[in-house]
């Protein structure tokens, strides 16, 4: 196989093919068989259509079911042979197939080149967790206000199914602190991010922007069904999501294609699991800086 790959723009490759020899002859050969059991012949039985009769009345169709075979194979050959990064097939063209050979062109969307700054030791502003002693006072209250009760006392803490008010009090405080916990994470997070964005303008993929929006949007649609919104109502609403959740597909999309550049670069696998691997890194490597 012969691959030749041309650049058109920063997401977009024009990919070069052609092969000749013996896997056009087995496509063939498969064709053909396949064609024999399928289609019909007046005055033969199906499996039993001599290879002539097919070839003059069905040529046309076995050389559908070669392309339709050979292309998908060898573009994924040729992308594995260039190192390419392709995310989706736009545009086959130029396709020519004798008994022989087979070239085409294949167009290509591939993830952008990134020019990634140095990512390892970035800021982060955080602050201590913490729980006042009000905070636990205010949640014992809205306990009290919630079962309509006149007094915070052990027997209430035993109905909550707790020994005492002074047990229900520390698993209270514990929450809260998980909470602010929790909170402070995505504050890091958050700042690792604009951090890691600053500055660096992607040429997004459409058809990774268009896929994770639809991802969104059919997320949303299931969440506010299980709300009770109405069918008709969100089949209504639909238009609107794809136009607010954009902007959120186009960042999710870009933090994606900078955590995927780290991590080959740190060696990570590009998984499920390849976004958490590459915060830790991050948040490993960062300057953590304390705040009041």
């Amino acid at each position: 196989m012969k691959s030749e790959v041309r650049k058109i723009d920063n997401t977009k490759r024009e990919i070069s093919i052609e092969t000749s020899g013996e896997v056009i002859k087995n496509k063939f050969e498969e064709a053909f068989k396949d064609l024999n059991n399928k289609v019909k012949v007046k005055g033969f039985r199906p499996g039993h259509i001599p290879r002539d009769v097919l070839e003059k009345n069905f040529s046309s169709q076995a050389n559908e079911l070669v392309l339709q075979s050979l292309i998908p194979e060898l573009c994924d050959e040729a992308i594995k042979h260039e190192g390419l990064q392709a995310v989706a097939l736009l545009e086959v063209s130029d396709v020519k197939l004798d008994r022989n050979t087979v070239s085409f062109k294949a167009q290509l969307e591939v993830r952008p080149e990134i020019e990634l700054k140095n990512y390892k030791g970035l800021t982060i502003h955080y602050k201590k967790a913490a729980v006042a002693p009000d905070e636990v006072k205010r949640s014992l209250d809205s306990l009290k206000e919630k079962h309509k009760i006149d007094a915070l006392d052990d027997a209430f803490a035993r109905s909550m199914g707790y020994p005492g008010l002074a047990e229900l009090e520390k698993v209270i405080e514990r929450n809260i602190l998980s909470q602010k916990d929790t909170r402070n994470r995505q504050h890091a997070e958050e700042q690792v991010l604009e951090q890691l964005s600053k500055g660096i303008d992607i040429k997004l993929p459409p058809s990774m922007v268009g896929k994770r929006l639809q991802e969104l949007v059919k997320q949303t649609e299931l969440d506010l069904a299980l709300k009770g919104v109405p069918r008709e109502k969100l089949l209504e609403e639909e238009k609107n999501l794809y136009k607010d959740l954009e902007p959120d597909a186009r960042k999710q999309v870009q933090t994606y294609l900078i955590f995927a550049e780290i991590a080959k670069q740190e060696n990570i696998p590009d998984d499920d699991h390849m976004p958490n691997k590459v915060m830790e890194v991050l948040f490993r490597e960062a300057n953590w800086e304390l705040t009041e």
